[in-house]
This record gives structure tokens, sequence and C-alpha cells, in this order.
């Protein structure tokens, strides 16, 4: 079962989230076509490189909305402690 935040993103955020991934698929098109024009092997990674960075900075921003809106309503309504460990859990993830 999945589940639903306590606070639903604004329209504005949705966008704004959206608008980021829109802007990493384009780069990852554009590492897609380096490689099809035989592009300069080191060319590639330092695209790869940025890939990886807004990737990581979306997910920050996602997990920073998620401590400052769901696990502060958990911790209020005696369920911090799941909270937490979901959110350490996903911060290893984001960390690797």
């Amino acid at each position: 079962m999945e589940k639903q935040p306590v606070t639903p993103r604004t329209d504005i955020e949705k966008q704004a989230v959206i608008n980021r991934m829109k802007r990493i698929e384009g780069q990852v098109r554009g590492i897609q076509k380096m490689i099809e024009d035989d592009r300069y092997c080191v060319d590639v990674m330092v695209q790869i490189s940025a890939i990886n960075a807004a990737l990581k900075k979306v997910g920050f921003s996602l997990m920073e909305r998620h401590t400052k809106h769901c696990v502060s309503h958990a911790v209020k309504s005696g369920e911090g402690d799941d909270a937490i460990e979901e959110l350490m859990e996903v911060m290893k993830q984001l960390s690797r």
C-alpha cells in the first residue's frame, strides 16, 4: 500500500519538480546523442556527473519537504520513530 503525503504538494511545487526532471531528461538525451556522435569519453562523464548532481538536488529538495511536512506531522502525532527511521533509510540511499 502506497503512503500518501500528509500535505499534498501544491501545483507550484509539483511544476517545479516536473520542470527539473524535464531538464534532467533533456540532459540524458544529450548524453545519448553524445554517445551516438562518438564524443570524447571525459565530456560524456562530465555530463553524467552533472545529471547525478541534478538528481541529488531534486532528491534532497523532496526530502526537505518530506521532513518539514510528513515527518514533522508524524512526530507531533506520536508516530515519529517510524517516520524518522524511514527518513534515515532514504537519506542513506540518496547519499550513495
